[in-house]
């Protein structure tokens, strides 16, 4: 089996257990941008820094879709109020996250470029269901309890529903409903009424019938609620002595809260206490939403608890590159679900690290690349689930598409074009469809996994003999033993040099006497 260039030695792994790490992660939310930075020491964050500013991207969205100029400029100030913090975080241990109002807006790469211009760091949009996965993660570092949860968080764009137990979710999902965007749609002109209230309500309703009944079946004993909306609920009912407990929101409660609210009438004189003025606002859609939840769930009561997507991205962040990494487990997943041959795939994984090593230096490529190349190693052949023909194209399909708990949507898109270029003409429009930061990098991956995949193209029970490999710039050469007939290697080198050539790069095969 392949080494996992992941995994550091145990020198290593002891070292860092006793330094603390420090990891940063900043949440691009629809309605706030946080900024978080701790120590991780002994499988526990201590809090260095922690801001967070109301930025309401969700409500620069205009109705075709874009970002206002005015939003844009909101959330690149907050970055740079950000900026100073992460001077001294090592690259690899920042991560920066967009959520629901950037997977909806359609110029949100024209944002991204700016903000990660301004930042120097890459800036990911993450999957409703990854956001999920990773809010569930912090809420479940922040509860001591055992037992299984429903976790709820209201954002501004979207709400995330998990059930899970300890630290494993058992169901994930995010419904497009927050308090920025119900805001605007039923509140546009800001007055609050008890019409527009319940029409808020039906509209949350009928986001969740397609959850209701599949999450009640599975059940849970302790009702969560995390982040912005469910905190102020919870502050504003201890304020008015509406709760038994602090941070307690019962069903009484959350209906005097609700009469509260429509007494105000507008939405800009929404005045309460406990209530933070920057969250007023959005905080009556905010509460339909909650109240819609707790109908459709039947809930008596819900806690609020510390712990959402920052900190989930933080703990996600901790548990890479090692036997923990929920993306090489998302991967095993999938394994299964298709009956990849595994022997076929780790005998490519094996060669393609062998022909890595060989061009790592000259080639400029890191651990980060070759942790993708051994990925797309694995699954390469899982399109042949779906069908022998064009298979490759199948499992592209399925890894850019699929659910893949802790990949990001860039990383996804560089597995599925790995997969996708790892037989046939080489494609190029799907190469240079990916950013331009990744080109270089992705071209170099996906040329080394089809030679791994020729290598082992009859399907041997030990891996192949490996030829010497020369690289001068892009220009690749490989050097094999002379033979007299042509072989299946030969044969397939030959052709490898056709696709080669048409898709511009340059790929040579020297053979030598055996003497030389």
């Amino acid at each position: 089996m392949p080494q996992d260039l992941s995994t550091p030695t145990t020198a290593t792994a002891e070292t860092e257990s006793v330094a603390p790490q420090r990891f940063a992660a900043i949440d691009l939310g629809s309605n706030s941008f946080h900024l978080l930075v701790a120590n991780y020491q002994h499988e526990r964050l201590q809090v260095v820094a922690r801001l967070g500013e109301k930025v309401q991207l969700a409500a620069g969205l205009d109705d075709d879709g874009l970002l206002n100029e005015a939003a844009i400029q909101r959330a690149l100030d907050c970055l740079g109020r950000f900026a100073p913090f992460l001077s001294d975080i090592p690259y690899g241990n920042l991560r920066i996250v967009g959520t629901n109002a950037l997977r909806d807006a359609r110029n949100s790469q024209a944002f991204i470029e700016r903000a990660e211009a301004q930042l120097g760091h890459a800036i990911e949009i993450i999957a409703g269901r990854e956001e999920a996965r990773l809010i569930y993660l912090g809420a479940a570092h922040a509860l001591a309890e055992n037992g299984r949860r429903l976790i709820v968080d209201i954002g501004g764009g979207s709400t995330e529903f998990i059930i899970g137990e300890a630290f494993e979710p058992k169901a994930l999902e995010s419904l497009r409903m927050g308090c920025v965007t119900f805001s605007r749609r039923f509140f546009p002109d800001g007055e609050l009424n008890e019409k527009r209230m319940r029409r808020a309500e039906i509209a949350a309703l009928s986001e969740l019938a397609n959850i209701q009944r599949p999450y009640q079946r599975l059940g849970w004993d302790d009702p969560v609620g995390s982040s912005g909306t469910i905190k102020a609920a919870a502050s504003v009912l201890h304020a008015y002595g509406d709760t038994p407990h602090e941070g307690v929101i019962t069903r009484s409660g959350l209906k005097k809260l609700r009469e509260r609210l429509l007494k105000c009438k507008q939405l800009d004189k929404v005045e309460l206490d406990g209530l933070k003025a920057d969250r007023a606002k959005v905080f009556p859609a905010g509460v339909a939403i909650l109240g819609a939840i707790f109908e459709a769930f039947d809930l008596t009561q819900m806690r609020f608890a510390d712990g959402a997507l920052r900190e989930g991205v933080l703990y996600d962040m901790a548990g890479r590159n090692s036997a923990e990494d929920s993306r090489s487990k998302s991967l095993e997943s999938l394994k299964r679900i298709y009956d990849v041959d595994t022997r076929q795939g780790a005998n490519v994984a094996d060669t393609a690290e062998r022909l890595f090593n060989q061009v790592r230096h000259a080639w400029s490529l890191g651990p980060a690349q070759a942790r993708h190349l051994q990925w797309a190693s694995h699954v390469h052949e899982i399109g042949l689930a779906i069908s022998h023909s064009q298979f490759h194209r199948h499992g592209a399909y399925l890894l850019e598409h699929s659910d893949l708990a802790g990949f990001s949507r860039p990383e996804q898109r560089q597995l599925a074009f790995l997969v996708r270029a790892h037989r046939r003409k080489f494609p190029l429009k799907e190469w240079q469809a990916l950013p331009e930061t990744q080109q270089a990098s992705a071209q170099k991956l996906a040329r080394l996994l089809r030679l791994a995949v020729l290598f082992n193209h009859s399907r041997p029970e030990a891996m192949p003999a490996l030829p010497l490999i020369n690289v001068d710039s892009d220009s690749l050469t490989i050097t094999l033993p002379e033979s007299d007939e042509p072989t299946l290697l030969s044969t397939d080198l030959e052709q490898e040099q056709a696709f080669m050539q048409a898709a511009g790069f340059n790929f040579a095969v020297k053979q030598v006497k055996a003497e030389e």
